[in-house]
């Protein structure tokens, strides 16, 4: 791949706008080119990746079972078919050891990548990595991205209220705020604590931690105003925006196979002229 060639800082620095600007983020996470034009010809200011949804529409399950290449190869197409920021989702890394990591994130800035979600737990057996392990990660990616000229908006994730279940809800919530003062004295530009949905303890991780905050639609997260009025920064779907496309997909695949729907073919407003000249205006 051509190094440095789409190196773009002023979508990092937009990207970290948009998390500073008192309004709501909404990122319906993409996993293909198709998807991030569309979102950016609706007028969205950035696009955002889902791990699970580039896995899971490239025939492999979620946590790093895609090979590094084929995500790095889907993600530069991504970045390259719009004008906006793309944040990747890159779950912790894709990498056995911390050399292997600074080479990734070099290779996802080269590409155009403006900002990252990066993940504190293994995939292999779903432990929490230790606090003190992932700010070097962290640091060891901040440097990475200051020698390479791109103000990468890293979106520090804790799986703490994911995967953490030996601990009681209060302990969750002290070791989230820990881990979050940490990450961002270790550089990250975002806070993410993962299926978070209380929003007494969004606002108090969002009070103590002083950074960003990612949440991610669920059911039982306050209302899209209340996010606001609390100021959480981002809310993303993860794979919930595949998740729509598929079941309507098998919803009509259903009625086919009974010979019914031919209506919802016929009658789509989504023409292959829309699409055409969709693609053509990026």
């Amino acid at each position: 791949m051509p190094a440095h060639n789409y190196i773009h800082p002023e979508k990092g620095n937009l990207l970290k706008q948009l998390h500073h600007n008192g309004k709501l983020l909404i990122l319906p996470n993409i996993w293909d080119s198709l998807g991030a034009i569309l979102l950016e010809n609706l007028g969205y200011p950035a696009v955002a990746t889902a791990s699970a949804s580039i896995a899971f529409s490239n025939g492999y399950p979620d946590g790093e079972k895609i090979p590094f290449n084929d995500l790095l190869f889907v993600l530069q197409k991504i970045a390259q078919s719009v004008k906006i920021p793309v944040t990747a989702d890159i779950e912790s890394g894709y990498a056995e050891n911390n050399s292997i990591l600074k080479e990734n994130i070099r290779k996802l800035i080269d590409v155009g990548i403006a900002g990252i979600n990066f993940e504190d737990s293994h995939h292999n057996d779903k432990t929490i990595i230790p606090v003190e392990t992932q700010c070097e990660k962290i640091r060891l990616i901040r440097q990475t991205a200051i020698e390479m000229g791109m103000p990468l908006f890293i979106n520090a994730r804790t799986d703490i209220f994911l995967k953490a279940n030996h601990l009681s809800d209060e302990e969750k919530l002290s070791e989230a705020i820990r881990r979050g003062k940490a990450y961002k004295d270790s550089g990250a530009d975002g806070f993410y604590p993962i299926v978070l949905k209380k929003k007494e303890d969004i606002e108090t991780v969002i009070k103590e931690v002083t950074l960003p905050v990612n949440i991610l639609l669920l059911p039982e997260i306050p209302d899209f105003e209340v996010l606001k009025i609390i100021g959480v920064s981002r809310l993303s779907l993860g794979p919930g925006f595949l998740k729509i496309a598929v079941d309507a997909m098998k919803n009509l695949a259903g009625k086919l196979l009974l010979n019914e729907g031919m209506h919802e073919v016929t009658d789509n407003p989504v023409t292959s002229a829309y699409l055409n000249n969709l693609i053509s205006k990026k």
